[in-house]
């Protein structure tokens, strides 16, 4: 269980090119929900913090279309390879920036964004104001944040959430977005075996 859970936060090796396979899966609901709840447009700045599997990168290429820029930001190297063969044209004809980083330490410009989403990945900091503070960051005034987060009742009954998961209730998410300076609206998504929650972040 605590190499899953490892895996999860930070794909990696052989292992880690099956987890990316599922994470696009089992993340698709969520992540295309927030992509809708992000309401990109084309020739709109996007992007996916923490894309893991890529299914995100792809989504907002898709939206924002051929005069737009989507930026993927990623902690794992693996992860960081993969996209950056799997979107190789992408990546040449300057559509997407695939980047190196944190949660806590964007790799980004303030104000540099139209639109932003982190799906799942909100267990895995520490930190929790600074990474809300580094997303409100670099949303453009009129910008949108939206961050994915199953329902942590439901995630607290895994076995592999026992190791390194940080299932903060969803109300002290809200609260750490708000005092980033973010207006916050909620969403939940029904959704078997785990619903989710939509945090969408606006700022003042």
């Amino acid at each position: 269980m605590s190499t899953i859970a490892g895996q999860l936060g930070n794909p990696s090796g052989v292992l880690g090119k099956g987890v990316a396979r599922m994470l696009d899966r089992a993340n698709r609901y969520m992540i295309d929900a927030a992509v809708d709840a992000a309401r990109v447009a084309p020739g709109e700045a996007a992007a996916d913090i923490g894309f893991g599997g890529g299914i995100g990168l792809r989504l907002l290429l898709d939206r924002t279309g051929s005069d737009g820029a989507v930026t993927g930001v990623e902690l794992s190297r693996d992860m960081l390879t993969r996209a950056r063969s799997r979107f190789a044209g992408e990546i040449t004809a300057g559509r997407l920036r695939v980047l190196d980083g944190s949660l806590t330490e964007l790799p980004l410009g303030n104000a540099e964004l139209d639109a932003v989403i982190t799906a799942n990945t909100f267990y895995f900091v520490p930190e929790l104001e600074r990474a809300c503070t580094e997303l409100a960051r670099v949303l453009r005034p009129k910008g949108r944040l939206v961050v994915g987060l199953g329902d942590p009742d439901a995630m607290a009954a895994m076995p592999f959430t026992r190791y390194g998961f940080r299932l903060r209730p969803v109300a002290e998410v809200i609260a750490a977005l708000e005092q980033a300076g973010l207006t916050v609206e909620h969403r939940v998504l029904e959704h078997k075996p785990i619903s989710g929650h939509l945090l969408i972040g606006r700022p003042f």
